[in-house]
């Protein structure tokens, strides 16, 4: 009681600076928040707003099922000796999802052949598998562009048929994987620039099967996707294999979704546009060396 009779005044001129001093702390603090540790101001990223997926059916369990096959490295593919998914799509869809506010699960198709008509039986979410984008494709299910690819060669170590070009596999043994773009570029080949010396084409369930044709000299050459290719010239190490030819009839790869999905798909691609924004999209693709592949702005 003393302390308020005697000091009232003071006490509420004490109150009345309070706003004062937190508004320049406030102001300093900030200022503070704006520079690096040698003192220069540093930009701030915006944070990205919110992807409403109450209108998303597929969504609702706050689980997005991605029907994909696992062995397209450095696309898709497990972590040697495990069931852990990595891999360029792996991290793209990660990030996706968390825009989306969901967790992305990954689950092996049967075979990459069948992935389409998969989706458009409910099998899963979204498909987002090194899918070429594909008038035939388009057809049948709707897509979210993601980034554009060519098809590379690959050849045994030494080049020993001499492939320079892609018609200079015209007549050759050739493998592929079953339901790639690549055999529909042989086939159109052979309608074409192969129509009197046809490839001999030889499809395998996966990539890595094809590969080893080609290093065990049992082909001629494997056509692939270009950072499919040049990561297994890589992964060879100079050995087996060697890519010779890259860029051939590009095409963009494209997350797949059924026709009847168009909010996921709408909000698909703003998540896709919200990585792109804030450069997670673009660290992805230099983290599996692929940022030539990059979309466009």
């Amino acid at each position: 009681m003393r302390l308020l009779g005697l000091r009232l005044p003071l006490l509420v001129f004490g109150l009345l600076l309070i706003p004062l001093s937190l508004s320049i702390a406030s102001c300093g603090d900030n200022e503070e928040e704006g520079k690096g540790a040698s003192g220069s101001a540093t930009a701030v990223t915006p944070k990205s707003s919110p992807i409403d997926i109450s209108k998303v059916p597929e969504l609702q369990d706050r689980e997005m099922l991605i029907g994909s096959d696992i062995a397209y490295a450095p696309v898709e593919f497990y972590k040697e000796g495990t069931q852990q998914e990595q891999g360029m799509d792996v991290d793209l869809v990660n990030a996706m999802a968390q825009r989306l506010g969901v967790t992305a699960k990954f689950q092996q198709v049967a075979e990459f052949a069948g992935i389409v008509q998969d989706l458009k039986s409910k099998r899963y979410d979204i498909v987002m598998s090194a899918i070429s984008i594909t008038d035939e494709r388009s057809a049948e299910i709707d897509f979210v562009p993601f980034g554009p690819v060519g098809t590379g060669i690959l050849v045994p170590k030494g080049n020993p048929k001499n492939i320079k070009a892609i018609t200079d596999i015209c007549g050759l043994n050739i493998a592929a994987q079953t339901g790639t773009f690549q055999v529909d570029q042989m086939n159109t080949l052979n309608e074409g620039d192969c129509k009197d010396k046809k490839i001999n084409i030889q499809t395998f369930p996966d990539n890595p099967s094809a590969v080893q044709e080609v290093g065990l000299g049992r082909v001629d050459a494997e056509l692939a996707d270009d950072p499919v290719a040049a990561y297994s010239a890589v992964q060879s190490g100079g050995g087996l294999v060697e890519l010779v030819v890259t860029g051939f009839e590009a095409a963009p790869y494209g997350i797949g979704v059924r026709k009847d999905s168009g909010p996921l798909k709408s909000a698909l691609e703003d998540a896709l546009q919200q990585i792109m924004n804030d450069g997670t999209y673009t660290d992805i693709l230099k983290k599996w060396d692929q940022e030539q592949f990059a979309l466009k702005p």
